[in-house]
């Protein structure tokens, strides 16, 4: 199973792009896929901490990407967690 973690607020049109990217990308994998959307303006020490930087993308909980990503780029991630490797970086 592959975690993704989208920390975004409210009214954030960058934050509202990688959901969609998001949502494309886990409907064309057949790999077991979780999402999950935290709003950081619910809680004061994720605003602390991401609020300049979202949306931020955490795939199986690390940081894969911020402000955007891809298709390509989250699909080729995907397909590296998929196999075993971490995907990230590379």
């Amino acid at each position: 199973m592959i975690a993704l973690t989208i920390y975004s607020r409210p009214g954030c049109h960058l934050c509202d792009e990688m959901k969609t990217v998001v949502q494309r990308v886990v409907r064309s994998v057949t790999a077991p896929i979780t999402v999950e959307e935290i709003d950081i303006s619910t809680d004061h020490d994720l605003e602390a901490r991401y609020g300049v930087e979202i949306p931020v993308l955490l795939v199986d909980g690390k940081k894969a990407a911020k402000y955007r990503i891809s298709e390509k780029e989250l699909m080729r991630i995907v397909r590296g967690r998929s196999r075993g490797s971490s995907g990230l970086g590379g």
